[in-house]
């Protein structure tokens, strides 16, 4: 760990023992962390990106905007809603992947100069066509995302295949780490449409089932020398060897729907280093519209998630996004 990234952990850990309670809503109680296990920095390190000018956006399931120093990052934009019968107990397969809404998709979206992807699933890539086209953003994503964006029209050369392992340098500050990581099981230790593709398929894909899922990555985001350096998971589930060693400030830390995987929390929080920030993310119901409040999804154990971090990680700062706050770098609100 170097010099700046201790410096860096130190600031947003003492940032995490400022607040008496987590920034949690109604859908989730738990205790605060106790100050006495936390270290306070006095100074801030140098940083090429000021902490001050990133902004993050939670875009619902496990999607977010992040805004840094006037450019915009985008992770696992799903913005453009729509029914697919899963959490009315009538999940459809077969429903039609539908059409990006651009008035909404520009509103929540802006104009992102780069897209991660975590795996090709309809609620994380069903706008990443769209946005990719319109804007001209680089995507970064699996094999399987270049085939299934290529059969959708986005041009080829705009997309960065990655399989884990990369750290891509985006100038001014930016960079990008790309990790291997692995999607959530659910309770038959499965998940929906596995798969990958090693060519574009003949046509545009139609239905939710046409998109694999095609292999996960999680991405650790930094802005600027000093950081903030921001962990981001599409799924519930991760490889604990790819992780080790990123130690970010802030973790965006998937919910799972079952116990499927063997101690997850205990295990993602130690191999981060028990990250200063942890935000908790897929919680919600994502068929609602992002105008709206946030409704939690019965089936994620969003307070027994929360218990657990404060078990394992009693310093840790525990913020609960909703759709409507802008956040700073240490994921509190903007004023």
């Amino acid at each position: 760990m170097t010099d700046d990234t201790y410096a860096r952990r130190t600031v947003l850990r003492g940032a995490a023992i400022g607040t008496a309670l987590p920034l949690l809503p109604a859908v989730a109680h738990a205790r605060a962390p106790s100050a006495a296990t936390a270290t306070a920095a006095t100074q801030a390190p140098a940083e090429t990106v000021a902490h001050g000018s990133t902004s993050l956006r939670w875009l619902g399931t496990s999607g977010w905007r992040i805004d840094v120093g006037g450019r915009t990052v985008l992770f696992d934009p799903y913005l453009t809603r729509f029914k697919t019968g899963l959490f009315d107990g009538v999940f459809n397969p077969a429903t039609q992947i539908a059409d990006t809404d651009p008035t909404f998709v520009r509103e929540f979206a802006g104009r992102p100069e780069l897209i991660l992807v975590s795996h090709s699933h309809w609620d994380h890539i069903a706008d990443v066509p769209y946005l990719a086209k319109t804007t001209g953003a680089r995507v970064v994503g699996t094999e399987t995302t270049f085939h299934l964006l290529v059969a959708f029209g986005v041009d080829p050369l705009q997309i960065s295949v990655a399989k884990g392992g990369e750290v891509l340098d985006f100038g001014g500050g930016l960079t990008v780490e790309v990790v291997a990581s692995l999607h959530s099981r659910n309770k038959k230790h499965s998940y929906f449409a596995p798969g990958t593709l090693t060519a574009p398929p003949a046509a545009a894909p139609a239905t939710i089932s046409d998109l694999p899922e095609g292999d996960t990555l999680a991405f650790q985001v930094t802005a600027g020398s000093g950081g903030p350096a921001l962990f981001l998971m599409g799924a519930s589930d991760f490889a604990e060897r790819a992780a080790e060693g990123l130690r970010p400030d802030v973790a965006m830390v998937a919910v799972p729907s079952s116990s499927a995987t063997h101690r997850y929390v205990p295990r993602l929080l130690r191999t981060l280093g028990l990250p200063p920030v942890i935000v908790p993310v897929h919680w919600d119901n994502f068929e609602t519209p992002l105008r709206e409040p946030v409704v939690p999804d019965p089936t994620m154990d969003l307070s027994g998630l929360i218990g657990q971090v404060r078990r394992e990680s009693p310093a840790s700062r525990v913020v609960v996004p909703d759709y409507r706050t802008v956040y700073g770098a240490d994921m509190r609100p903007r004023r």
